[in-house]
């Protein structure tokens, strides 16, 4: 069974130990859904100071759905180019917000979160979704979390 081991190094040591265990955690796991379910456990568990982490799916060909994840209950529906999520997908690039509130058409669906970061899932060019994370304090994520969390994506676009 899996095994969490300590988060008790560097960040950048911390970072590589949970993608080591994303890969341990979903080895020879094929279906979406429960991949998807374990790496939000998984970064729910690692990440502190987050209020939300989940994903949203592509659904058709301009919209992302709710998929997987760890929070209070989240918007359904988003469309491309709308809210960081939306445009996010719709450039199919990491988006790191300071303060949502300054974010053009962010869409609310946690009063309490202050700030986000949403990392595109690509697998061969084609967009399978995003990984969306809040924060309850502005300017919780960085350049290392995005560099890291990039990884992180990478390395779950395998299994999916």
């Amino acid at each position: 069974m899996f095994d969490v081991e300590r988060y008790s190094g560097t960040r950048q040591e911390n970072y590589a130990l949970v993608i080591k265990q994303l890969h341990s955690l979903l080895e020879g796991e094929k279906n979406v859904i429960a991949n998807l379910s374990n790496a939000s456990a998984l970064l729910n568990q690692f990440l502190d100071r987050i209020n939300w982490v989940g994903f949203y799916l592509v659904e058709g060909e301009d919209k992302l759905v709710l998929g997987p994840f760890q929070g209070l209950p989240a918007c359904m529906r988003i469309p491309f180019g709308k809210g960081v999520c939306g445009t996010s997908a719709a450039k199919k690039e990491t988006i790191r917000v300071e303060d949502v509130h300054l974010f053009p058409g962010h869409i609310a669906c946690d009063a309490a979160s202050q700030s986000e970061i949403v990392i595109p899932l690509v697998k061969e060019g084609r967009l399978l979704g995003v990984l969306d994370i809040d924060s309850p304090e502005k300017n919780r994520f960085d350049e290392l979390d995005q560099e890291k969390l990039e990884e992180f994506a990478a390395a779950l676009v395998k299994y999916l």
